[in-house]
């Protein structure tokens, strides 16, 4: 990656203040809401209470909303030509895919955190403490692969429309992984291929430790973490070959 290439993109993407509180708004607010609706009596759920569980949903959904966002925003520097200037410098396609990447977790770590403090004020509770800290750390790293998600978008979609085809899209992938609705029987199946269900489990091992609040299944640490990585090394490879078409073309 390249340092002064890095520092320029995340502070113009800190710049849009506006976006960047929407991003780290809609997490929260969607929280307070299910959170109230059916965390209310707080039972107790795996290492926590329902408010943790759905906190955690909302978290992951936040994270991976603002990762893929900022991910696809790419496009418009397509628009402008940047990608044009960044083709006549040393850096690569790996090295444009890192930076993005980056600049998305520093933003994603941004609405995991607001939607964990809300939490926390709001009596989600854990039986452990080091639950809170490793389902920050799984639901914000994990989000790394909806940057590259974003990303691939953006690279498809070279208009103004690839932010919102990237977070339309997300909200598909967000319910198949167990994020607004908890799934069981064929489509819980069907799911367990889908990008988002990987990451949503791991970010829900600290608490459930892969059970299931509408079924007797459990899904093995492994099947998660191979789900995850199947699908970032999936979205990393067709973002870097974006990267090198669109570089070829201009």
């Amino acid at each position: 990656m390249n340092a002064t290439y890095l520092r320029i993109d995340l502070v113009r993407q800190l710049r849009d203040g506006m976006y960047i509180s929407f991003v780290i708004a809609l997490p929260v607010v969607m929280y307070v809401l299910f959170g109230t609706a059916f965390g209310a009596s707080a039972d107790a759920v795996g290492r926590g209470d329902t408010r943790f569980y759905v906190m955690t949903a909302m978290a992951a959904y936040g994270a991976s909303i603002a990762a893929t966002s900022i991910a696809a925003s790419a496009a418009m520097e397509l628009l402008q030509g940047w990608g044009r200037q960044l083709a006549l410098t040393p850096l690569r396609p790996p090295g444009f895919v890192a930076t993005k990447v980056v600049v998305a977790l520093v933003v994603s770590a941004v609405g995991a955190l607001a939607v964990t403090v809300v939490g926390a004020a709001t009596g989600a509770r854990v039986t452990e403490p080091w639950v809170w800290l490793a389902t920050f750390l799984v639901t914000w790293l994990g989000s790394s692969i909806f940057a590259l998600y974003g990303l691939v978008i953006a690279q498809l979609f070279h208009s103004e429309s690839a932010i919102g085809v990237a977070s339309a899209s997300l909200v598909v992938w967000a319910f198949f992984g167990n994020l607004f609705v908890p799934l069981s029987g064929t489509v819980q199946q069907i799911a367990r291929w889908t990008p988002m269900y990987g990451y949503a489990g791991l970010a829900r091992w600290p608490q459930m430790q892969g059970h299931s609040v509408t079924s007797t299944h459990v899904d093995p640490m492994w099947t998660l973490v191979l789900n995850w990585v199947a699908w970032v090394a999936v979205f990393a490879v067709l973002a870097m070959w974006a990267t090198r078409r669109g570089r070829a073309r201009q």
